[in-house]
């Protein structure tokens, strides 16, 4: 009867852990299966894109605003501060 119950549960115990680890191993092939790493590729290139792209939209907003930060200084628009400038100091725009 000893012999039987250990027997008997050695066979559970085996087939147990052959189940769990062939779910195991076919999860791991899918993990490195082709198709799997084509799309988890897509996906980063797509997160790239768009990471690119963002920053390719502010660094242009950037820009923007410096140029218009730029062209009222030779406007002279930031003079509001210190008063007017006399008329021999005043810098024109090189073309």
């Amino acid at each position: 009867m000893r012999r039987t119950f250990w027997v008997a549960l050695g066979l559970g115990a085996g087939a147990t852990g052959a189940v769990v680890a062939s779910r195991w191993a076919k999860r791991q092939a899918r993990k490195v299966a082709p198709t799997t790493i084509v799309r988890e590729a897509k996906g980063g290139l797509l997160d790239l894109g768009k990471l690119v792209s963002e920053s390719i939209a502010e660094g242009r907003q950037a820009m923007a605003e410096r140029e218009l930060e730029l062209r009222a200084e030779l406007r002279g628009e930031d003079r509001e501060d210190r008063g007017p400038e006399p008329a021999a100091n005043m810098r024109r725009p090189s073309a």
